[in-house]
């Protein structure tokens, strides 16, 4: 009877596990994310110690982590203001001042050089055409082993000299972080080109797999 009752026991927990691991996962990686920005965004409220009293702002009644409803209130600050920084880069004015404040981070020495890269990835992510042109398959980390990647570069240079080949560079995302990779330059003819588009390559690297793109019609029908 105690075994049954058990194996009764393990096959529900189990069930109910698996049933709500992936709203647990869910709710962790949300308030890990909300935990993260309102570190950064909270700094926005710095004018409530001159307004309220330690104990109405922070969680000990002191200093440190406010509590959550202010830290969501800086939160919605935060996109009111990137919100106001997109509306403004739509007119010219808006427009030189960026390129203004561009201009200036770039100028910034060791600044420069995060500010350059941090950029060029974002602008990859944000769907520049001349960034990420199409999605591939290349053979990575080893022969037999296929990676999903984005090729960045087509042009003919230096490598091309002195390779004897003709190759193209490919960035291979990490996953579930595609912000991150490697750089890989291979050989054409061993770069298998895919018909999804650079969108669904993304989401299917930051799904861990788990969403694949439709093959396309014409896809199928040449199969």
């Amino acid at each position: 009877m105690r075994k049954t009752f058990f194996a009764r026991w393990r096959r529900s927990f189990l069930t109910g596990l698996a049933v709500s691991l992936p709203a647990l996962l869910t709710l962790a990686a949300v308030k890990w994310i909300f935990g993260t920005i309102s570190s950064f965004t909270d700094t926005l409220l710095f004018f409530l110690p001159y307004c309220l009293a330690p104990k109405l702002i922070y969680a000990n009644g002191l200093d440190g982590a406010m509590f959550w409803y202010w830290s969501l209130l800086a939160l919605v600050l935060a996109a009111a203001m990137i919100t106001t920084v997109g509306v403004a880069a739509q007119y010219y004015i808006g427009k030189r001042m960026l390129e203004w404040l561009d201009t200036a981070m770039m100028n910034v020495p060791v600044v420069n050089k995060f500010y350059g890269a941090i950029k060029q990835v974002n602008e990859a992510f944000s769907g520049n055409k001349d960034s990420f042109k199409t999605v591939v398959l290349v053979e990575f980390p080893r022969e037999g082993m296929y990676s999903i990647g984005f090729i960045t570069n087509e042009q003919r240079g230096e490598v091309q000299q002195k390779t004897k080949e003709k190759v193209v560079a490919v960035f291979i995302p990490t996953t579930p972080n595609p912000t991150s990779g490697f750089l890989v330059l291979v050989p054409e003819e061993k770069v298998t080109k895919l018909d999804m588009s650079v969108a669904d390559g993304i989401k299917y690297i930051v799904s861990l797999g788990s969403i694949a793109p439709e093959l396309p019609p014409l896809a199928e029908k040449r199969r």
